[in-house]
């Protein structure tokens, strides 16, 4: 094609670039895979191949992209091939160029720039895309000077191999143009528009995260890409679809009009790798889908498989039930094996063995140490240094490494070996004191019982006496207490025997000065005897076993008189009122002294049952005399109401109460409590239903009406029935009557 920019050229280029501009119009929605390239312009330089078919001396090229700074992108700028000065002809078909090459695998599919030229003698500016198989197809062409910058564009629907600009002599090989004038071409502008339709060659993702096992907080991946297009320009790394990293590689690009347009025909690297930093701790525990994915410059993807990989990020929860094999208290062997329960993992790792730090006295300290062992759920015997209280922490760690020691669990470690200290309070051996009394101390496990003996010096028996071990001021300190028995004339030898909370036992017959504990009785001076009697005296009666109602006083009374019977008057007499077992009031002491004749009164205030005790301790004129427990029985209080007072045979009778109780609590499980009826026939109650209270003594019924065929008049009380433990006799409620008339 040559001519001139006028006339017939300007039609046949305007024609063209208003076909390409169609086609770009219908071709719009089919961008994917493509990119833009920018070159001379913008202050991008060019990314092209010159060349001269002449030998090189004819043409010479001459570029200027880049101007400096601060100053207008275009102003001067140009991508010339120019004749050389001084030489005389060229022969027909003889060019110099500028080509674009299209990467691998891409194609060229538009073209934007500005061109003009100065040409004489034959000369004519093409510009032209190369086909695949090497050819040049021009689609536009100048012949005559023009000097004022023009835009065009042109399309290639199956995209070409590249894009040249040629100054060329368009004469036949026989002939030739003259180089007498300067002729060049000239271009700047240029949008290449580049279609890549092939995905990346490959991605790959490996590294620590892709490991078998599994993964807690940060961890590294190892990425790569090829591409052999447009190159690689980022990777992103994806948890259960969710971007968690991105590796943008360097690429040659400007950004032109608000995008990003390629400086270089291939503007990035067709192979990169990277280590990427993955934070796992925003995700769940369990399992999870890792993929990679690399990305081309025209946006072209291409991902690695997925891998699943593991993340538990929270420490186990505390160990459950965590309890010392065999006895929780002291013990005499210093050695502990501990078990507990595992809490439910769910999704996460499952656990992986346990963490522990046992402290003690004297700063004792064993550092944490780990027990591997997948489940594990016991530790081996640990045996701890010497005796004294030490503590265990025990927190778990799953398989992913993660442990939290404020989530351990602390287990008392008691051992003590030592054997406790007893001896008898100092005395003399000629004073029969009022009460034996032991000194017992033990630093770690403390006391916790012992017993008194003693025997005469002539026997080898040793008798126990009734022993009870009363705290002292501080933990580690107690006294054995027992009453002095009765003893004859003669010499008493005592040992004391006790044990402290490990079960370490130590006896002693000596006295906390070192002297033994022995205690010399001397023949007593002739005393008279006497004789006590008593009995219960309440409101229905008297004698040595009495019941009485609840809430009702009770007194006890009797004679303190010789052998002869005459009353002994103004002797004190002790009274020990026991409450029965499940009373809550204490046992109470109290005193009297016998009246002229010997008679004596002492009120018992209400309350529960007890036992009753009236003793003499004798003085130096009269021996001791007691007389055997008396009973008190007292009834329970129970009280009863029914819903209403008439109703038909078949409905259901409400019935509710309360037991009371005085001096003692309802037992946990409550109170047993029989309704009762009369039996008018025989006079006697009989049980309806078996109920039991709440703790608080109330209770509630229901009792249905079947068989009542005529008119009935039925009486009803409740009962509380009598039971271990329960510190009242049987008693009941006053009865209510419940008018029931037939159908």
């Amino acid at each position: 094609m040559s001519g001139t920019r006028g006339g017939l050229g300007r039609i046949v280029a305007m024609g063209i670039g208003l076909a390409v501009a169609l086609l770009l119009v219908l071709a719009a929605e089919a961008r994917a895979g493509k990119y833009t390239v920018a070159q001379c312009g913008w202050r991008v330089g060019a990314d092209a191949e010159w060349a001269d078919t002449s030998g090189g001396t004819k043409f010479r090229p001459d570029g200027y992209c880049v101007p400096p700074a601060g100053s207008d992108p275009f102003d001067g700028v140009h991508l010339k091939s120019v004749t050389r000065d001084g030489q005389d002809t060229i022969s027909g078909t003889r060019f110099a160029r500028w080509r674009w090459s299209a990467p691998a695998g891409t194609g060229i599919t538009q073209v934007r720039g500005t061109w003009w030229h100065a040409l004489h003698d034959g000369f004519e500016q093409r510009l032209g895309g190369v086909n695949w198989g090497g050819g040049f197809e021009p689609f536009l062409s100048a012949a005559a000077t023009d000097l004022s910058p023009g835009e065009f564009v042109a399309g290639f629907p199956h995209g070409v191999a590249a894009f040249e600009d040629r100054l060329l002599c368009a004469r036949g090989e026989g002939s030739s143009c003259s180089l007498a004038g300067t002729s060049w071409s000239a271009l700047r502008a240029l949008t290449i528009t580049v279609e890549d339709g092939g995905a990346p060659g490959w991605a790959r993702l490996e590294g620590p995260l892709t490991d078998p096992g599994w993964k807690r907080g940060s961890q590294f991946v190892a990425v790569a890409g090829d591409d052999s297009g447009s190159g690689v320009r980022f990777g992103e790394t994806t948890l259960d679809g969710a971007r968690v990293a991105l590796t943008e590689y360097p690429c040659e690009k400007a950004s032109i009009g608000g995008e990003w347009r390629a400086t270089r025909m291939r503007p990035c690297l067709t192979g990169v790798s990277a280590l990427q930093s993955i934070a796992t701790t925003s995700f769940s525990d369990g399992p999870h889908a890792l993929r990679h994915c690399v990305t081309d410059f025209a946006d072209n993807s291409a991902c690695a498989p997925s891998r699943t990989v593991l993340i538990d990020n929270n420490s186990p929860a505390q160990p459950r039930a965590a309890a010392l094999v065999g006895a929780q208290g002291w013990r005499r062997a210093g050695e502990f094996a501990l078990g507990w329960s595992n809490p439910d993992q769910g999704a996460a790792s499952p656990i992986a063995g346990a963490s522990w730090r046992l402290t003690g006295p004297a700063g004792f300290d064993s550092g944490t140490r780990f027990a591997a062992g997948r489940h594990r759920d016991s530790l081996d015997p640990l045996a701890v240094p010497a005796a004294g209280s030490y503590s265990l922490a025990l927190w778990l760690r799953d398989e992913a490494g993660n442990e939290s020691p404020a989530s351990a669990v602390t287990v008392p470690l008691r051992f003590d070996d030592v054997p406790p200290s007893v001896n008898f309070a100092p005395g003399e051996d000629t004073t029969v004191p009022a009460r034996l009394q032991a000194e017992v101390a033990d630093v770690h496990s403390g006391p916790h019982s012992g017993t008194i003996l003693y025997r005469a010096a002539d026997s080898r028996r040793w008798i126990e006496l009734p022993t009870r071990l009363a705290e002292g001021e501080a933990p580690s300190t107690a006294s054995l207490l027992a009453p002095t028995p009765e003893l004859a004339p003669g010499t008493y030898l005592f040992r004391a025997d006790a044990l402290d909370a490990a079960g370490n036992a130590a006896s002693s017959a000596l006295r906390t000065d070192g002297t033994r504990m022995a205690i010399e009785v001397p023949a007593p001076a002739a005393r008279g005897k006497a004789r006590l009697f008593a009995a219960l005296r309440g409101p229905a009666g008297r004698g040595q076993t009495l019941t009485v109602p609840f809430g009702a006083p009770a007194a006890v009374e009797g004679r303190l008189v010789r052998i002869g019977g005459g009353g002994i008057s103004g002797r004190e007499l002790r009274v020990v009122a026991r409450p029965s077992r499940g009373a809550l009031a204490p046992t109470v002491v109290s005193g009297g002294r016998s009246g002229e004749r010997g008679g004596f009164e002492l009120r018992l205030p209400a309350g529960p049952s007890r036992r009753v005790t009236v003793s003499f301790a004798g003085d130096a004129g009269l021996e001791p005399a007691r007389r055997r427990p008396l009973e008190l029985r007292v009834r329970a209080g129970v009280s009863l109401r029914a819903s209403r007072a008439e109703l038909r045979t078949g409905e259901v009778l409400r019935l509710s109460g309360l037991v009371r109780a005085a001096g003692a609590s309802v037992p946990r499980r409550g109170k047993l409590v029989a309704i009762e009826y009369r039996e008018e026939a025989t006079g006697r109650w009989r049980p309806v239903l078996v109920t039991r209270s709440d703790h608080g003594g109330r209770f509630r019924a229901r009792y249905r009406f079947r068989y009542v065929s005529g008119a009935a008049r039925v009486r009803l009380r409740a009962t509380a029935l009598a039971e271990e433990g329960w510190p009242y006799a049987s008693g009941s409620s006053r009865p209510i009557t419940v008018d029931v008339s037939g159908r």
